[in-house]
C-alpha cells in the first residue's frame, strides 16, 4: 500500500505522507471534514481514517441556528444575510466552494491615560520606540480584533474576509475598530472557524489557486520617535549637505521591528508565508505608529526552513498568483530608508535660484542621490538573500521638518518548483476593481443668496 497522502482544501490537493497529514491535523490546518485519500483510494473525511482520529480536535458545542443569531446579535429577526462582500468576490469565493456570510464588527475605546501621556513624553525624549504607546495600540487592536472573531464564530462562518485594524478618535479617546465578513462553505450551513485574512474574497482566490492555505490575519506594529537626542545631532548634522544617520537609524530601525513582529505572529499561527502585507504610518499622541498587516498562510510545498523564518511579501495577491504562475516565489519584503539635508549653504543657495525659473540643480542632485541610496540598501538586503529579483519597487519622500526621507520598499522573489498555480489563467472577476458608488464630496455646496 502506498505511503503517500493526499488531503483536499478548497478544492486543491496537496500530497503529503501520514505524519505530516497527522501533525497538519493536531496543528489545525486540516479539519476533521477535509477528505484525504491514500494513494489512489476512494476519499474519505479525514475523521473517518483510522490512522487520524486519534489527533482529531475535541468536538465542541453545535453552533446555533442562524435564525437566532440575529437577535442574539442585536439585529432583530432577519433571515437576510448583511455581506460587506462585493458581486465579484461572491464569484470568485464560489469558485472555491465558499457562500458569503454575515458583516461582523469588533471595537474597542481606550484612554491613554495621564501616566502614560507622560511616560510617552519622556521616552520621546530619548528617541526610538515608544513601548508604551506601542503596547496600548497593539493591545487595543488585538482587543478589537478577538471581539469580531468571536462575532464570526457565533455566525458559524469557516472563514473571516477583507479584516480591517482602524484606529479613530472617539469624543478625546481612542476606537480601534475591526470590520470583515464571514463566509461558510456551501457544503454546511455552519462549521468551525478555519482562518482570518486580511485580504477579500478575490485574494483568497488567488492564494488558494497559488497553492497557500491562509490561517490567520496578522499585524505587526511600533509607535517612534525621532527624540530630542537624535533631533539636536541631526540638526547639527543638517548644517552641511549630504546623509544624517542618525536619522535614518531611528527610522530604518523602527521600519524593520515592524516587520518582524509581524513574521513572529505569522511564526506562531504555524504559517511559512505572510502576503500581502499592507504598510501605513499615522501621527499617534505626539509621535508616529507604522503598522504592517497581512495574511498568515501555509504552502506544504515550500522548503522547510520558512518556517523558522517565513516569506514576506507586500506584491498584492494577483501580482503573487501572477509570479507563481511564472515559477516565482516571495522571499522577503525588503525596504531602506534614508535621510538627507541640504545642509544650510545649499538651502540658501537653492532658495535664490526658486525664485528664477529653470532647474534647481542642488535639490536635482540630491533627491537624485539620496533615492538612489535608498534604493541601493534594498538591493544589497536581496543580493544576501540570494534573491533573482527585487519586484514592485516603490519610493516614497516625506519631508521631515526640512529634511527629506526617502523610503524605498519592495519585494525579493527566486525561482522555485514550488511555485505553480492550479489554473492557467485568473478568471476577471477576480482582478477586476469595484466601481464605487458612494462618493462624499469634502468642499461644502455654498448657494449664492438671491438679490
Amino acid at each position: 500500500m502506498s505511503d503517500q497522502w493526499q488531503v483536499n482544501l478548497n478544492g486543491q490537493v496537496y500530497t503529503t505522507d501520514l505524519a505530516t497529514l497527522r501533525q497538519w491535523m493536531t496543528q489545525g490546518r486540516v479539519p476533521p471534514q477535509a477528505y484525504v485519500r491514500q494513494g489512489e483510494q476512494d476519499w474519505v473525511p479525514a475523521a473517518q481514517v483510522p490512522g487520524l482520529r486519534d489527533v482529531l480536535p475535541h468536538k465542541t458545542p453545535a453552533a446555533p441556528k442562524f435564525q437566532n443569531l440575529q437577535q442574539t446579535l442585536g439585529r432583530g429577526r432577519m433571515k437576510t444575510i448583511m455581506t460587506g462582500l462585493s458581486g465579484n468576490e461572491m464569484f470568485c469565493l464560489h469558485q472555491k466552494g465558499f457562500t458569503p456570510g454575515s458583516l461582523i464588527i469588533g471595537n474597542s475605546v481606550y484612554s491613554l491615560g495621564f501616566l502614560g501621556s507622560l511616560g510617552s513624553s519622556v521616552q520621546g525624549l530619548i528617541g526610538g520606540e515608544v513601548t508604551q504607546v506601542t503596547n496600548l495600540i497593539h493591545e487595543g487592536r488585538w482587543q478589537s480584533y478577538q471581539r469580531m472573531v468571536r462575532e464570526a464564530q457565533a455566525y458559524g462562518g469557516v472563514g473571516i474576509t477583507s479584516v480591517t485594524s482602524e484606529l479613530r478618535h472617539f469624543h478625546g479617546n481612542i476606537e480601534f475598530l475591526s470590520i470583515a465578513s464571514t463566509i461558510h462553505r456551501m457544503t454546511t450551513a455552519a462549521g468551525q472557524l478555519e482562518f482570518t485574512m486580511s485580504g477579500d474574497g478575490q485574494d483568497l482566490y488567488c492564494l488558494l489557486d497559488a497553492g497557500y492555505q491562509p490561517l490567520r490575519f496578522v499585524f505587526g506594529n511600533v509607535a517612534y520617535s525621532i527624540g530630542l537626542g537624535g533631533g539636536l545631532m541631526g540638526g547639527l548634522r543638517s548644517l552641511r549637505r549630504g546623509e544624517i544617520r542618525e536619522f535614518s537609524n531611528v527610522l530604518n530601525a523602527t521600519r524593520h521591528l515592524a516587520l518582524d513582529r509581524i513574521t513572529q505572529e505569522a511564526r506562531q499561527a504555524g504559517a511559512n508565508a505572510v502576503l500581502g502585507i499592507q504598510t501605513t504610518v499615522k501621527p499617534f499622541q505626539g509621535v508616529h505608529e507604522m503598522m504592517m498587516l497581512g495574511t498568515a498562510a501555509f504552502h506544504p510545498d515550500l522548503p522547510s526552513h520558512f518556517k523558522e523564518q517565513p516569506i514576506t511579501s507586500d506584491l498584492t495577491c494577483q501580482e503573487m498568483w501572477n509570479l507563481a504562475n511564472l515559477g516565482y516565489i516571495p522571499l522577503r519584503l525588503v525596504l531602506g530608508t534614508a535621510v538627507y539635508s541640504l545642509g544650510f549653504v545649499g538651502g540658501i543657495v537653492s532658495a535664490l535660484k526658486s525664485m528664477a525659473r529653470g532647474e534647481i540643480q542642488e535639490l536635482t542632485s540630491l533627491i537624485y542621490e539620496a533615492r538612489e541610496h535608498a534604493i541601493g540598501l534594498i538591493a544589497a538586503e536581496a543580493e544576501q538573500l540570494g534573491a533573482d529579483d527585487v519586484m514592485g519597487i516603490k519610493t516614497h519622500v516625506n519631508d521631515l521638518n526640512g529634511l527629506l526621507e526617502f523610503l524605498a520598499i519592495g519585494t525579493a522573489v527566486k525561482r522555485h518548483p514550488a511555485a505553480k498555480t492550479h489554473n492557467p489563467a485568473l478568471p476577471p472577476q477576480a482582478v477586476m476593481h469595484d466601481k464605487d458608488t458612494w462618493i462624499n464630496e469634502r468642499s461644502a455646496l455654498h448657494l449664492q443668496p438671491k438679490a
